[in-house]
């Protein structure tokens, strides 16, 4: 495969071939032997009926995972991209056309049904698929990597909201088809965007909630598109918003930087610390990881910043959706450090950190450019999220996006602003 299978896959699928061959008695080449005759060894390795709640039998599906998803590779370049909503943590994608395979959901499926063979009936409507783009328009496309996939499918992106909750709850009790009439019209008023980037939001979204049903509300159907629910949430009931950064960004950089504040002093460090900053980590890393926190964190808990008791379902009918990358937010621990907050004193802090590092190195500290664009990001995000949570009236949430939702967050600014304007109506 262009991209390898992840490591716990690739385990999972030596130990399952390993098993069979006892078993069996002799090797059973996952990758040749038909699915029919796996099947029949199936009860033999697990003693009785495949149980999809037991570890030891998820690990069976695993296994068979990586078999499928390296037989669809051999046959059609299939590629694995990583995909957190994913419960092997990565995906499968196709080069020829945007097709998002779960391996491990496939084979779960056919285990639970006691049909083994329902894997080829996967591998036969993929196949049917590709060889239908290869004759159309599709086979003009340029090819998909995983990269691609990974911006247009993984959750790697997040931002903070401040949410009205009435207007969340108004546009979740609105059926689907109100509010695509509603979003078409905005976008008929959203004159500064391209004609092909109104189309393109219209076929994205206006389309999705057009194919829901109309005799119920949005609420009624999160399950069916929880993520076009979610944006129904930001367009309808956001009152502010940070801007979008990686979840490790957010975690590792951005909220510790709340945490630490703005010390005068910094504390002892080693010849390792002391090698890290020589070799040109950047200091704001090494200032996260060296000073201690001013304010105890979580110790256990969402971005290293919110207890799990103090985070929520933006909805109850999100409960119906599966993987939960819209959260509500408790702020009374993080509101405090916000107000505090002052941008300048957290680049003074770092700067002096800066130097603090340079006399202990004995030099000056190496050129490093990505260490001053991190710094800008973490002190507009952090910016952000001061005004978001101080001066905007609401429930602070979290929402997971791909890179795709981060790129687009500007038609998304302008398609919300057409939809709150004043509309001017003529008697």
């Amino acid at each position: 495969m262009a991209f390898p299978a992840p490591p716990h896959v690739q385990s999972a699928q030596a130990q399952v071939a390993a098993a069979l061959q006892q078993v069996e008695g002799k090797p059973v080449d996952l990758l040749t032997v038909p699915w029919t005759e796996v099947e029949t060894s199936i009860p033999k390795l697990l003693g009785g009926a495949f149980n999809p709640n037991d570890p030891n039998h998820q690990g069976l599906a695993l296994g068979l995972a990586g078999a499928l998803a390296e037989r669809l590779g051999k046959e059609h370049n299939a590629f694995w991209f990583v995909n957190r909503d994913s419960p092997e943590g990565a995906s499968l994608g196709f080069p020829e056309v945007p097709i998002v395979l779960s391996p491990f959901g496939e084979v779960m499926n056919a285990l639970v049904s006691g049909k083994l063979a329902r894997l080829d009936e996967v591998a036969a409507g993929i196949r049917r698929t590709l060889g239908e783009a290869r004759f159309g328009a599709a086979g003009n496309r340029p090819k998909l990597g995983p990269a691609e996939y990974q911006r247009m499918v993984d959750p790697g992106f997040m931002q903070f909201l401040v949410v009205d909750p009435a207007k969340a709850q108004k546009a979740l009790d609105t059926k689907p088809d109100a509010l695509a009439r509603d979003i078409r019209e905005a976008l008929g008023r959203a004159n500064q965007l391209p004609a092909e980037v109104r189309q393109q939001f219209e076929g994205q979204v206006v389309a999705v909630l057009q194919q829901m049903d109309a005799t119920k509300t949005l609420a009624q159907q999160v399950e069916v598109a929880p993520r076009i629910a979610e944006l129904m949430i930001h367009l309808y009931a956001s009152q502010g918003n940070t801007g979008a950064a990686q979840n490790e960004f957010w975690g590792q950089l951005i909220l510790p930087l709340l945490f630490i504040g703005a010390p005068q002093s910094f504390p002892p460090v080693d010849e390792e610390e002391v090698g890290a900053f020589n070799q040109g980590v950047p200091a704001l890393e090494l200032f996260v990881d060296v000073v201690p926190h001013a304010v105890q964190a979580p110790e256990d808990g969402l971005l290293g910043a919110f207890d799990r008791s103090e985070v929520g379902l933006v909805h109850p009918s999100f409960e119906r959706a599966g993987v939960q990358r819209f959260l509500k937010l408790k702020t009374d621990r993080l509101k405090p450090l916000l107000e505090q907050f002052d941008a300048n004193q957290m680049v003074d802090a770092v700067r002096r950190f800066t130097k603090y590092m340079e006399e202990k190195a004995g030099k000056g500290a190496p050129p490093n450019p990505q260490n001053e664009e991190m710094l800008k990001a973490a002190t507009v995000l952090l910016t952000d999220l001061k005004r978001a949570v101080t001066e905007t009236k609401g429930e602070l949430c979290l929402r997971q996006i791909t890179e795709a939702d981060a790129m687009s967050e500007q038609v998304v600014a302008v398609v919300r602003q057409a939809l709150n304007a004043p509309r001017i109506i003529l008697a």
